[in-house]
């Protein structure tokens, strides 16, 4: 389903972008923006990344042709949001970036009422320093908010030109079909995209009934915790060098302690295999594990040093063969 877009080297060159860069970018849902394979997250900043390490993050990004950036309102109580609003301003590439935010979390405009929804949307264009936010995803399906309410609110920000696309996160099959009736009888903007955990460790959540919605209505899918918590980074394979390695070395996301078991060194040998097959580590093979999924548009990884990116952005080059995807999956059931 997703969808590589052929571009002529003319428009890498006025895009001052190198072609095959270009060339690698995805549609995020079936009409939504074109985005890098790989989206840097923000949940690191302002909590275990200060904002020098946060903009050396974002720079390196950058230098790969990164394009899309996924926050969220709540994380690091909006530092987050600010970090990235200041190195933008900084470096004046608002224009060539995709940003995502999420709300609905945040202690100053918790839930999605009518209110909420716009108070929260023009707090993260002010911490962005920004006129519009590219992809905002509902984080939280707020059951004591009407869903219609919520939809509308959102579809008013839309019209006013505050949000450019909209996503949710975290919400079950059933509430993408409920959204998508509603879009539809009201003429309201529908959902492009969908945020959810999925990864080696833990796939439960997305495959099956989830899929299968991502599938039908063309959804843009971005994983979180791509590397749960740095566990398929291969961070972590004792409780002792869990200890040792959770200040510093963290790629953000996930509970890596749980899967100090069979199942998770299991997971960890057919990484470190098959990332010796590709001369690669096994961060980026989990990756292009999920890049190997034909939902899947653009894994969201956090990390805290620009050491990481490299690792993280390589797993785009990487073509498993049948064969290595069999593996990942019999061994990650």
């Amino acid at each position: 389903m997703t969808q590589l877009l052929p571009l002529d080297r003319a428009a890498s060159e006025r895009a001052d972008v190198d072609y095959p860069t270009l060339a690698r970018r995805r549609l995020l849902g079936s009409a939504g923006p074109r985005v890098f394979p790989v989206a840097i997250g923000g949940n690191a900043f302002g909590w275990t990344a200060a904002e020098d390490a946060a903009e050396a993050i974002l720079d390196e990004y950058r230098s790969f042709g990164g394009n899309l950036i996924d926050t969220a309102d709540s994380y690091a109580a909006g530092r987050s949001e600010s970090m990235i609003g200041n190195w933008m301003h900084s470096r004046r590439n608002r224009d060539e970036l995709i940003v995502a935010t999420k709300i609905g979390k945040s202690a100053e405009s918790p839930g999605l009422g009518t209110g909420a929804v716009t108070a929260a949307i023009d707090a993260s264009l002010r911490r962005l320093r920004t006129d519009r936010i590219d992809v905002l995803f509902l984080h939280v399906d707020d059951r004591k908010v009407p869903f219609e309410e919520t939809l509308v609110a959102v579809d008013e920000n839309v019209r006013k030109g505050k949000v450019r696309f909209v996503g949710a996160s975290d919400h079950s099959g059933n509430r993408f079909i409920e959204a998508r009736v509603i879009a539809a009888q009201l003429g309201l903007t529908p959902f492009i995209a969908l945020q959810c955990r999925y990864s080696l460790t833990h796939r439960t959540e997305f495959e099956g009934a989830l899929a299968n919605v991502a599938e039908q209505q063309r959804l843009g899918v971005m994983p979180r915790f791509a590397l749960d918590g740095g566990f398929l980074a291969g961070n972590y394979r004792s409780r002792s060098e869990l200890d040792l390695n959770s200040t510093g070395n963290v790629v953000l996301g996930g509970d890596a302690e749980s899967h100090l078991n069979r199942r998770g060194q299991r997971i960890l040998a057919t990484l470190d295999r098959i990332a010796a097959e590709h001369e690669s580590v096994p961060a980026s093979i989990a990756i292009a594990w999920l890049l190997s999924k034909p939902t899947v548009t653009a894994p969201v990884v956090g990390v805290s040093n620009a050491g990481q990116v490299a690792d993280l952005v390589g797993a785009i080059d990487i073509r498993l063969t049948r064969q290595q995807v069999a593996a990942l999956d019999e061994v990650s059931v």
